[in-house]
């Protein structure tokens, strides 16, 4: 006996995106990201995180640069994930209409 391959069947409706819907949801999440990461950069840069020993060099050039390093790490957390900030701001920002 031959049966045919089971297909789930969506138990709701699927409503389709608009493609600016789509450009406002990534516009919105993208800011969150970008403010969560600013957030976290002046957060890591008060811990001292990037602070260096005073027995390695220092000098003008390093606190230059310490800044830079700093945004990168922050960046790099709020890409992988954050610490949920970016998610509570994106639910500010982006609600979508109840009748939608």
């Amino acid at each position: 006996m031959d049966l045919p391959p089971i297909t789930p069947k969506p138990t709701a409706p699927q409503a389709e995106r608009t493609a600016p819907a789509v450009a406002a949801e990534r516009a919105a999440r993208e800011t969150a990201q970008a403010f969560e990461a600013a957030f976290l950069a002046e957060m890591l840069k008060h811990s001292g995180v990037n602070r260096t020993p005073e027995t390695d060099g220092g000098g003008a050039g390093e606190d230059a640069f310490a800044s830079f390093l700093t945004g990168e790490y922050a960046s790099l957390v709020a890409e992988r994930g954050g610490v949920g900030l970016a998610e509570q701001i994106f639910k500010a920002i982006y609600q979508k209409d109840p009748g939608t």
